[in-house]
Parts: structure tokens; sequence; C-alpha cells
């Protein structure tokens, strides 16, 4: 597998640090994501950079413990640690946070983020389909793009946004195009090299350069292969990993196995939505569309994301699922049982689920509970 490429993302972070300084130095605006429900296109019609926020590591949790409870979600503590804390620099640098109502401790815990950074919440309906609920979510859409006109200081036109969508799906196509290279046999990019990039990416603040760094490192990885032929091929699913909190994807490969694609938020779950940039309604209506469509475990029913995990398992031709669930996190760990029915039952798989959180106590445990996954997968080839 070639690197060259693939090792220019290492400092895409640091680099991109730089970039954000010069740029605020020279006026432009920062808005700061924590979810995939932020809508990017918006911030990027509003003439100011998007960039994703911190929250897959564990040093900050510590400082977010002084103010929540212990027994919450590791990804709301360490992203409130490093806003409280003052040691993520993209929320440094932010002159406006986005967040969203995905569950009840993000909500809560964004009341406390307020007192440090101006926050605007967006109103996530938790059904994902209805008139009321498109009306309702709509409603969200012209009121984000208000407060973004109001705080930035600018006007969002409609050509702007349109500019913006094209931008947006070049984006998640580029990425769809290096996650689906793994449909090979053998997989051409290892799991901890596909959380990495994917995490990476999103504190790029040039989104034509994501793509054509995307774009290269697709060129650079078709000929080439990572792991062994026969090694167990493993659909990861569940809560988002990022660089910090991706101990499960290398513990697969630690003991022998190859997360061959990842279906959570910060894997593939968004990167098929694609806007038709030949349909003429209004912008808004069209992401609100887009986004009411990603398979959160937020929605009920919930069927979109059973939907996607089993074309996933036959697309990347899987031996196996592994179900990650972040301790506390209600959604996901219900869901879980209907994941597990769709998994073994459905496709005839043999499914993992696993509870953690961003600590490395449990992970010699996690290590003996994944080593017998894959040994019982290795003796179904």
């Amino acid at each position: 597998m070639g690197t060259g490429v693939l090792e220019s993302f290492d400092s895409i972070r640091d680099r991109n640090l730089m970039i954000l300084k010069e740029a605020k130095e020279k006026g432009v605006k920062v808005v700061g994501i924590y979810c995939s429900y932020g809508p990017r296109e918006l911030v990027l019609a509003a003439g100011a950079i998007p960039v994703g926020l911190c929250g897959t590591r564990q040093e900050p949790i510590a400082a977010a413990e002084t103010r929540l409870p212990a027994n919450l979600c590791p990804l709301i503590k360490s992203s409130y640690g490093f806003a409280l804390s003052d040691t993520c620099p993209y929320f440094h640098f932010s002159d406006l946070v986005i967040g969203e109502t995905t569950c009840d401790g993000k909500k809560k815990m964004f009341e406390l983020l307020q007192e440090l950074k101006p926050v605007h919440v967006m109103h996530l309906p938790q059904f994902p389909t209805g008139e009321y609920v498109f009306e309702l979510w709509y409603r969200e859409m012209v009121r984000l793009k208000g407060k973004l006109e109001e705080v930035l200081d600018v006007e969002i036109t409609d050509t702007a946004l349109r500019e913006a969508i094209h931008v947006v799906n070049e984006c998640n196509r580029a990425l769809k195009r290096l996650f689906d290279l793994n449909r090979r046999k053998p997989p051409v990019i290892s799991g901890t090299d596909l959380v990495k990039v994917a995490w990476q990416i999103g504190f790029h603040s040039d989104r034509w350069e994501r793509v054509h760094m995307l774009e290269q490192l697709v060129s650079e990885l078709e000929e080439g292969e990572y792991g062994e032929l026969n090694a167990p091929r493993i659909l990861v699913t569940g809560t988002p990993i990022g660089v910090g909190s991706e101990k499960v994807v290398s513990l697969v490969e630690e003991c022998g196995g190859a997360v061959v694609a990842m279906e959570n938020c910060s894997g593939y779950k968004t990167v098929g939505l694609i806007i038709d940039e030949e349909d003429t309604r209004d912008p808004l209506m069209l992401l609100a569309e887009k986004y009411l469509r990603i398979p959160c475990s937020v929605m009920t029913p919930n069927h979109e994301r059973i939907r996607l995990i089993k074309d996933m398992a036959r697309d990347f031709q899987v031996d196996g699922v592994i179900d990650l669930t972040w301790q506390a996190c209600h959604t996901y760990n219900i869901e879980a049982y209907q994941v597990a029915q769709a998994v073994k039952e459905d496709l005839g798989l043999p499914y993992l689920h696993l509870e953690t959180d961003y600590s490395e106590s449990d992970r010699e445990s996690l290590r003996v509970r994944i080593d017998a996954f894959l040994e019982i997968v290795g003796n179904r080839k």
C-alpha cells in the first residue's frame, strides 16, 4: 500500500490551524460543528469556514467531570472538556457553534457551553418522515440561516447556497470513493487509516483541497492491498469514532481481523447523501430533505440504518459485524437489539456488541472478546 499521500493526512489538523489563524486575522469567520446534522452548506454559503470540533479523546474528560456527571457519554464529556479547558483550538477560533438536540445529554451540555461561546441549537425532530416533521426541520434551516446572517453580518443568497451544495456533494463523493476501495478482496486500506483520514479531513478548511487530497489518495491506493486475503472482514457499526477513540478498530486489526468498513457517522453513514443539483426548489428545502435522511439512532423508527447495514454487509463482503456503543449512549444501546436481529437472523452473520468508553482501562478485556469473536468468524470461512 502506498503511503506518501496517506502520511500527508497526519499533518492536516496542525497545518489547518495556521490557515485558520491567518484567516481570522483577515476577518474571516469560523463556525464550529459537532454533529453530522449541522449543515455545512449554510456555513460555506455565508462565506465562513465550517470546522469539526474536538470530542474524541480521553484527556479533557477530567475537566468536564467537574461540571458534568461521570456516568455520561464520553463523546459529550470530551467535547465539553475540550471547550472548558480551552484545549481545542478549533473551538477557540469559532465565532459561533452549531449544536443539535440529538440526545438529552448534548442538549443539556449545550446550555453550559453557551457560557463559553455563542451556541445556536437546532431542534432536531426525532421522526425521519412526516409532513410536520419536514416543516419543523425546514424552519430550523431558516432559523439557522437567519442566525448566521446576524452573527456573521452577511446575506446568504440562493446562488451561494447552490455553490456550497456542489462543493459538499463533491467532498462526499470523494470520501465515498475512498471507502468503496475496501469492497475489494483483500482490502486496500486499514480500518485505523480510514479512521485517521475521515477524522483528519474534517479539520481541513479548504473544501476543494479536501477533494483533491482524497482523489490523490484513492489513486495511490488503487493498485495496492492491505492485509491477508483470508483475514476476517469486519463491519463496524454504532457510535462515532475518531483519532483517540479508535481502540476497538485497532484491537480488531491487532487480533488479525480487517475492518473493511464503518457504518457510523464518522464513516459511511452520510457519504451517500447527495443533493440533486438540477433540483430548482428552495435550497433550504433541499438541505432539510438531505439531513433528515441521516439514519441516526435518535430517529424512531430507524429502518434506514438497518437497511444501510445490510447493504454494506453485502457490498463489502463482510464476515462479521461489531456494534460499538459508548457508555450511556442509550439510543444506540437500545437499537443494538434490532441490529443484532438483522445481522444474525437476516444476514446469518456473527455479531458482537461492545459497550465501552474512551479510556484504556478495558483494553485487554476487549481484546479477549474480540479475539474470541474473530475465532468464531474464522471458523466459518
